[in-house]
């Protein structure tokens, strides 16, 4: 009996998952494909054949850390929408170039290389600080002041 890849890869991430206690990440990067689909189809193009060609064999065979291939994999979806750079932001909320493979208390963000896009997040810590939080509300969503837009 074959074992379909895509089960097998479901399967071993979120068994990660739970002994992580990580954040299920597929529901953002899924919008993220939506969005690439309506404003850059080329790289809706390269995100679903790396997803189908390298994301899901890989960690079906084995050959990867479900987490770090789904980071990875968020962090082109981020490179595909708009060219820059990705940092971490720690639990005081200070920020440092990402360095893999990175730590899962973390705050993964993508700033693009042009200033008056919004930073993308692309992971965030199973229990986020307040200092991350904050980042995140700041800069993410763009919202300027505490409690701003709920």
């Amino acid at each position: 009996m074959t074992i379909d890849p895509q089960q097998a890869a479901d399967a071993r991430f979120l068994k990660a998952l739970a002994a992580a206690g990580a954040r299920d990440p597929r529901d953002y990067y899924r919008d993220r494909l939506r969005e690439l689909r309506r404003a850059n189809p080329e790289g809706y193009r390269k995100g679903v054949a790396y997803y189908q060609n390298k994301l899901v064999p890989s960690i079906a065979e084995g050959d990867t850390d479900p987490l770090e291939a789904w980071r990875d994999y968020g962090l082109l979806l981020a490179r595909l929408t708009a060219p820059g750079r990705a940092v971490a932001v720690d639990a005081t909320g200070r920020t440092s170039p990402f360095e893999p493979p990175g730590n899962t208390a973390d705050m993964l963000l993508h700033l693009p290389e042009k200033s008056r896009e919004r930073p993308i997040l692309v992971a965030l810590p199973a229990s986020p600080t307040q200092a991350q939080l904050a980042t995140h509300q700041w800069l993410v969503m763009g919202r300027r002041a505490l409690g701003e837009g709920g």
